[in-house]
C-alpha cells in the first residue's frame, strides 16, 4: 500500500507556471502507474496525465499536451507535474493517483487504487 500527498498548488496569473508534487510513502512510487486528475467547480473529475515508468510511457490529455510534463525524483520518492502556460480553465483541484499495475497508463479513475487529498490550483485571467 502507498500513501500519496500532493503539494505545490497555488494562485497564479495566466501564462505562469506551477509544479505539483506527489510524494509517496510506503512503497516506491515507480512501482505504480501514476496518474493526475483534476476536478473543476461544478464539473466531473477529468484525466490530465499518466505515466508508466516501467514502460517508459506517458500520456497526456489533449488540453495539456505541450504544456504539462511528468518527472520523478527517486531519492525523494516523488512524482512531479510541471505545468506551464497555465490558463484560467486549468483552475481545479488536482489529484495524483497510483495504480497497482505499473505498466498501465490509466485514463479512468477506476483504474487507480490510491489517491491523494488534492491540491488547489487557481489561475487568474
Amino acid at each position: 500500500q502507498v500513501q500519496l500527498v500532493e503539494s505545490g498548488g497555488g494562485f497564479v496569473q495566466a501564462g505562469e507556471s506551477l509544479r505539483l508534487s506527489c510524494a509517496a510513502s510506503g512503497r516506491t512510487i515507480s512501482s505504480y502507474g501514476i496518474g493526475w486528475f483534476r476536478r473543476a467547480p461544478g464539473k466531473e473529475r477529468e484525466f490530465v496525465a499518466a505515466i508508466s515508468w516501467s514502460r517508459g510511457s506517458t500520456y497526456y490529455a489533449d488540453f495539456v499536451k505541450g504544456r504539462f510534463t511528468f518527472s520523478r525524483d527517486n531519492a525523494k520518492n516523488t512524482a512531479y507535474l510541471q505545468m506551464n502556460s497555465l490558463k484560467a480553465e486549468d483552475t481545479a483541484v488536482y489529484y495524483c493517483a497510483a495504480g497497482e499495475n505499473p505498466v498501465r497508463i490509466g485514463v479512468r479513475p477506476a483504474e487507480y487504487d490510491y489517491w491523494g487529498q488534492g491540491t488547489q490550483v487557481t489561475v487568474s485571467s
